[in-house]
C-alpha cells in the first residue's frame, strides 16, 4: 500500500514539474507578445472631426503613457457667402491689415465697406486612443523604398505567399495596404497566431527576395480629441461683401486694394471670393 503512495506521489510530482514548465513558458511568451504590442505601429482610424491632423497626443497603456500621431494634417474651412480669403506673402501685411477691422474701397459709382477678421483654424492639442490586438489579423512590414509593384500585385503576391499551409498560412479573408505595411486577415486565429510566433519570412516580391517582419495587428479606437482655434498668421478673412460686382471683377478689385502700401497692404500670395448665395471651402494642409 506504502509502495502504491509513493508511486502515486512521485507521479503527481512530475505532472508539477511539467505543468509548471509550461506555465514558464506561457509567461515568457506573453511578455513577448506584450513587447511586440509595444512596438507595433497600429491604424488610426478616422474620427467625426472636421480635420484629420499631424500632432502627437498620448495613449494610456497600463501605467506608462506612449505617443501616437496622425499624420497627412488637412483642415477645412468653411466659407460663407459674400466672404474672401487673403493670403500674405509677409505675415506683417496682415497683421497691419487686421488693425483696421473696417476697410472702405472706393469704386467709380460707389464704395464698398468690409470687415476683416482674422483666420483661425481648429488645431489638435491632444488625442487618446485605445487599442487592442485582433487575433485573426497580421501586419507585414519591412518593405524596402522603390519596390516596382503596384498595389494590386503587391496584395497579390503576399495573399498567394501566405495563403499557402507550406509557408504556415491559410485562408486569406481580406487585405489591405497601409502607410508602411500590409494587412492580412485569415479565416482562422490559429494562422494569425502562428505566423506572429515564426515572425520573419523571406518573400520573391517581383526581381527582389524581401525579408518581411509579421508582427500582431493592433486595432485602434479614438476615445478623446482636443482642439483650440489658432490663429494663421499670414492670412485673413473678409465678410460682408455686397453683391454688386461679378466674382471675377470683384477678385481683382480685392486684390488691387489690399496690394495698396497706403491701406497696409502688400503682396498677396493667394486669394478666393465666395460670392453672395454660394458656399465655400478651403482647405489648408501641412
Amino acid at each position: 500500500m506504502s509502495a502504491n503512495h509513493d508511486v502515486a506521489l512521485e507521479a503527481l510530482r512530475g505532472e508539477q514539474a511539467k505543468l509548471q514548465m509550461c506555465l514558464q513558458k506561457l509567461q515568457q511568451r506573453s511578455k513577448e507578445l506584450k513587447d511586440l504590442q509595444d512596438k507595433v505601429p497600429f491604424p488610426v482610424p478616422e474620427v467625426p472631426l472636421v480635420f484629420r491632423g499631424h500632432t502627437q497626443g498620448h495613449i494610456q497603456q497600463g501605467r506608462e503613457e506612449t505617443k501616437t500621431v496622425i499624420s497627412n494634417l488637412r483642415i477645412c474651412y468653411p466659407l460663407s457667402g459674400g466672404s474672401a480669403l487673403i493670403t500674405f506673402d509677409d505675415p506683417m501685411v496682415a497683421e497691419r491689415i487686421l488693425q483696421r477691422r473696417e476697410h472702405q474701397i472706393d469704386l467709380e459709382e460707389c464704395r464698398l465697406r468690409v470687415q476683416v477678421e482674422p483666420l483661425e483654424l481648429p488645431m489638435v492639442t491632444s488625442i487618446q486612443v485605445s487599442s487592442k490586438m485582433n487575433s485573426r489579423r497580421v501586419l507585414i512590414s519591412g518593405f524596402p523604398a522603390g519596390l516596382k509593384l503596384s498595389e494590386e500585385e503587391l496584395l497579390d503576391k503576399l495573399e498567394i505567399f501566405f495563403g499557402k499551409s507550406k509557408n504556415g498560412g491559410g485562408d486569406v479573408e481580406s487585405r489591405e495596404l497601409l502607410p508602411g505595411g500590409v494587412m492580412l486577415e485569415f479565416a482562422e486565429e490559429k494562422v494569425a497566431q502562428r505566423l506572429c510566433q515564426m515572425g520573419q519570412f523571406t518573400v520573391q516580391l517581383g526581381t527582389q527576395e524581401v525579408a518581411l517582419r509579421i508582427s500582431p495587428y493592433m486595432s485602434g479606437k479614438v476615445e478623446d480629441a482636443k482642439f483650440q482655434f489658432q490663429p494663421v498668421d499670414r492670412s485673413v478673412l473678409v465678410f460682408n461683401i455686397p453683391d454688386v460686382l461679378d466674382s471675377p471683377e470683384l477678385h481683382d478689385i480685392l486684390e488691387i486694394h489690399f496690394q495698396k502700401p497706403t491701406r497696409g497692404g502688400g503682396e498677396v500670395e493667394a486669394l478666393a471670393v465666395v460670392p453672395s448665395g454660394q458656399q465655400g471651402l478651403a482647405v489648408f494642409t501641412t
